[in-house]
């Protein structure tokens, strides 16, 4: 999480550096220098791309959060059932069946981990195929409208520079020529 954020002041360092280099040399030849900025966060939320890999992720993995429900329930049963019912038990019947909720909350632990670990990564597979998707309509949009600079995370943007719309209605107008695989037949 760290190197993310590291990433992203460095890229915003330099993008900050290559903005006033651009605004020096625009001076200098008196040709003024198109830059615009997009919202990334935004792209991830609201973008249609996005929106299709969420459902997608929610859909890949329902069946197992499902069984993880249900086997905390289970695991709340059998803890309810020592708690109520322990004090009647005889001393090695509660033993065992301590043992049982111990080994069965192990494995729920275990399963519920691994889930996690799976839904991050197939997350982070999805954001970074949309945010693949965006750079290039970016870079798209970039060369058709002559842009100099197009910035993704600044501190402030200005909404005259601030191209986000535009890419999301590019980004929705692609992924109707989209293959089910969320990729362009070419």
């Amino acid at each position: 999480m760290r190197t993310g954020k590291l990433a992203k002041h460095r890229a915003l360092a330099l993008a900050l550096s290559l903005v006033l280099g651009l605004g020096a040399a625009a001076g200098a030849s008196a040709q003024e220098a198109r830059i615009a900025a997009v919202n990334s966060d935004r792209i991830l939320r609201e973008s249609a791309a996005a929106k299709a890999a969420q459902s997608k992720l929610e859909q890949e993995f329902a069946k197992r959060d499902k069984a993880l429900q249900d086997m905390a329930q289970r695991l709340k049963a059998m803890s309810d059932n020592i708690d109520k019912n322990g004090a009647s038990m005889a001393p090695a019947d509660r033993a065992a069946r301590q043992r049982d909720l111990a080994q069965t909350d192990a494995d729920f632990q275990r399963k519920q981990r691994e889930f996690r670990e799976d839904l991050n990564q197939r997350r982070n597979e999805e954001l970074a195929a949309v945010l693949d998707r965006a750079n290039k309509v970016i870079k798209q949009i970039a060369e058709q409208q002559h842009y100099d600079l197009i910035v993704q995370e600044a501190v402030y943007v200005s909404p005259r520079i601030d191209i986000t719309d535009q890419v999301l209605k590019a980004l929705a107008a692609n992924s109707n020529g989209t293959g089910a695989s969320g990729t362009s037949p070419n």
